[in-house]
């Protein structure tokens, strides 16, 4: 089950992916991009590898993620329930089944393709500066995401109120998602929405280049909303989780304009280069 569905998203998103290129990107930027992407790679290759390794490290600290809290996290679901009650209740008002096949759509479709989509994009623009700032970006994120998960173990609501939830989560309508989600996530790794911050994430980033991608802009922010209300219209994230992911996602924008940039590798190593020839002058 686990590999037909991973077949059915790389399929939906890769026709996503040939109908949205065209549309936002542009023939001249891709044929621009055809002679000049080995420099590309090569001025980006640090955030390039510091995303791989984020990735990694994401994937190997997740799977030990439950033991690790158990040593050294905080049980907030209680406190969370306290603060927010039944919020996310609030969606049970408007659900419909054409509501909830849209939002595990936007869950699972969507939101893979709003983080694929503007490395694409952002890698044909002729100014790495935005393509490194995104990936470094999408880094912060999973670390600061990762480390909050360690701290705050908290269930969302689909293991809290999972009675009154039934109409629209995620789980009970399509059941065979459990076989992906359960691949990249736990249970307990509710706080912050990292959906929701990497989608914001992405909105903010298109906001910023909506000069060079205007059509991009606003289908970026439908679709950023669009997860944010489907972690909490599915009973998988609360109120709260989506806040935190909103601040997470602020503040990995801002972090990743002011390190972007900020050092260069060539400059450094000329650097270390110099020094070490000042020293064999000297005699040291």
């Amino acid at each position: 089950m686990l590999t037909e569905v991973l077949t059915q998203l790389v399929v939906v998103v890769a026709l996503a992916l040939l109908i949205s290129i065209p549309l936002f990107v542009g023939r001249e930027r891709l044929l621009e991009t055809k002679a000049t992407w080995p420099t590309r790679i090569r001025v980006s290759g640090p955030a390039i590898v510091l995303l791989a390794i984020v990735l990694v490290i994401n994937r190997v600290i997740r799977w030990r993620a439950a033991a690790i809290s158990d040593e050294i996290g905080y049980h907030m679901t209680e406190t969370f329930y306290r603060f927010e009650g039944e919020f996310v209740l609030v969606f049970q008002s408007i659900a419909t089944d054409e509501l909830t096949m849209y939002f595990s759509a936007i869950y699972i479709y969507g939101y893979t393709f709003m983080l694929v989509f503007p490395v694409i994009a952002y890698f044909v623009l002729s100014d790495t500066r935005i393509f490194r700032q995104l990936l470094t970006a999408y880094s912060l994120n999973y670390v600061i995401g990762l480390s909050l998960y360690l701290l705050v173990i908290a269930y969302g609501p689909r293991n809290v109120m999972p009675e009154v939830l039934e109409v629209t989560m995620l789980y009970d309508n399509s059941p065979e998602y459990q076989h992906l989600t359960r691949e990249v996530n736990q249970n307990t790794n509710v706080f912050p929405s990292l959906h929701t911050s990497l989608a914001a994430t992405v909105a903010m980033f298109a906001y910023t280049t909506r000069s060079s991608y205007p059509n991009w802009f606003p289908v970026a922010v439908v679709l950023a909303i669009s997860v944010a209300i489907s972690t909490m219209y599915l009973g998988i994230h609360w109120g709260v989780d989506v806040a935190a992911g909103l601040v997470l996602a602020t503040t990995c924008v801002v972090l990743s304009d002011r390190l972007v940039g900020r050092w260069s590798l060539t400059e450094l190593y000329e650097s270390a280069r110099h020094r070490l020839a000042e020293r064999r002058r000297n005699g040291e």
